[in-house]
C-alpha cells in the first residue's frame, strides 16, 4: 500500500458485495474510509428494513472494524479509527413504495444515498432498459423529500428522460454514482458526453465504475483501463465532480447475477452480462490501493488522486445530508 493510499479519504461510491466479515476484512486490506453499501435493489419496504436491520447487527458485530456513516463526521471519525464506515444505500426507490412517509423513516434509519429506479420503470420513473417516459409526478415529491431529509439522489441505472428531469427538479446534488462513459464503449448503462457535462454543469457528481461489462476491453481490462476510463470523465468535466464506484458484487454467485437482471427479481431478463471477471490488479476490494498506484502511473497530481479517491465525495455528500 502506497503512503499516498494510506493516508488519503478513500470512498467507494457504490459496493453491492455478499455482506461477510470476508468482505469487510478486505474493505480495511484496501484502506476503505468508506463506502456506499447497497441493502436494497428489488425488495418492498418490510424486506429492505430486513436488511438494514441485518446490516447493523453486522456493523456492531463486528465494531472493531465497521462503523455506521450517518454524517460526513463520521466518516471523518472512521478513517482517524482505522474503521471503515458503513454509508446504507439503495439501488432503487422501490422500497419507498407509495408513501412518501417513508422516506423520512429510511433517513431516519441511516438510509444516505437512493437510485430513482433499477433498469426499469418504477412508481418514480424508467430505468436504462426500456422506452423511458421520464419522470412521474408522484417522482418529482420524491426527489423535493429526498432532498428535505438530506437522502442523495442517485442515477446510475435510470433512464436519460427521467435523469434529465431528476437533475432539473433536485435542488441538491444528484449523482451517478458508478456509471461509465459511452465514448469509450456503447451500452445502454454507459453515459453519453452530453449526459456526463449536464450532471457536471448542473452541479451533480460522477462516480466512475469498473464492472467490466460496460468497460472497453471487457474482462481484458486492467485496473489501467479504469484509470483511462476515469480520465476520460475528468477530461470533459474536470476533476472536482468526478469519484469512483466499483460496483463490486464480491462473494455472490450466478443466482444473485440472475436475481438484479431480470425485472422486479423476477420476469423478464432485462440483459446477460456473460462472464464477470474484474479488471486485473483490482479484482478485490482488498486491491483497491493497486488503484492509486495506478493513479500515480498515470501522472496524476497528489491533489487530483486525492480528490477523485474521496475528497471529492464527502465534499458532495455534507452538500447533500447538510452535515
Amino acid at each position: 500500500m502506497t503512503t499516498l493510499h494510506q493516508d488519503a479519504l478513500v470512498i467507494d461510491g457504490l459496493i453491492i458485495a455478499k455482506w461477510s466479515r470476508e468482505v469487510f476484512d478486505d474493505m480495511r486490506r484496501g484502506g476503505l474510509s468508506a463506502a456506499n453499501c447497497t441493502v436494497s435493489v428489488w425488495e418492498g419496504f418490510q424486506d429492505t428494513v430486513a436488511n438494514i436491520a441485518e446490516m447493523k447487527k453486522q456493523i456492531r458485530d463486528y465494531s472493531d472494524i465497521l462503523t455506521l456513516v450517518r454524517t460526513t463526521e463520521d466518516v471523518r471519525r472512521a478513517k482517524a479509527e482505522g474503521k471503515t464506515g458503513i454509508i446504507l444505500g439503495f439501488q432503487n426507490a422501490h422500497a419507498f413504495e407509495d408513501n412518501l412517509g417513508y422516506i423520512e423513516a429510511f433517513a431516519d434509519m441511516g438510509v444516505r444515498v437512493v437510485q430513482l429506479c433499477y433498469n426499469t420503470q418504477n412508481l418514480v420513473g424508467t430505468g436504462c432498459y426500456e422506452r423511458d417516459g421520464g419522470l412521474s409526478g408522484f417522482g418529482r415529491e420524491v426527489i423535493n423529500e429526498m432532498n428535505r431529509v438530506g437522502i442523495m439522489v442517485d442515477l446510475s441505472h435510470v433512464g436519460g428522460n427521467t435523469s434529465r428531469e431528476a437533475i432539473l427538479e433536485s435542488k441538491k446534488p444528484v449523482c451517478y454514482s458508478h456509471c461509465l462513459p459511452s465514448g469509450l464503449k456503447e451500452h445502454p448503462r454507459n453515459k453519453s458526453d452530453e449526459e456526463l457535462r449536464f450532471i457536471a454543469d448542473h452541479g451533480g457528481f460522477i462516480g466512475v465504475t469498473m464492472f467490466p461489462p460496460f468497460l472497453k476491453r471487457g474482462i481484458e481490462a486492467t485496473v489501467d483501463d479504469y484509470v483511462e476510463a476515469m480520465d476520460y470523465i475528468i477530461n470533459l468535466v474536470g476533476e472536482d465532480c468526478v469519484g469512483y464506484g466499483t460496483d463490486f458484487t464480491q462473494g455472490y454467485d450466478k443466482g444473485f447475477f440472475d436475481w438484479i437482471t431480470h425485472d422486479k427479481g423476477r420476469h423478464r431478463r432485462l440483459t446477460n452480462f456473460g462472464t464477470i471477471l474484474n479488471p486485473e490488479g483490482i479484482r478485490t476490494i482488498g486491491e483497491t490501493p493497486n488503484l492509486t498506484a495506478a493513479m500515480e502511473k498515470a501522472g496524476w497530481s497528489e491533489s487530483k488522486i486525492r480528490k477523485v479517491l474521496g475528497e471529492n465525495w464527502l465534499r458532495v455528500f455534507a452538500d447533500v445530508w447538510g452535515c
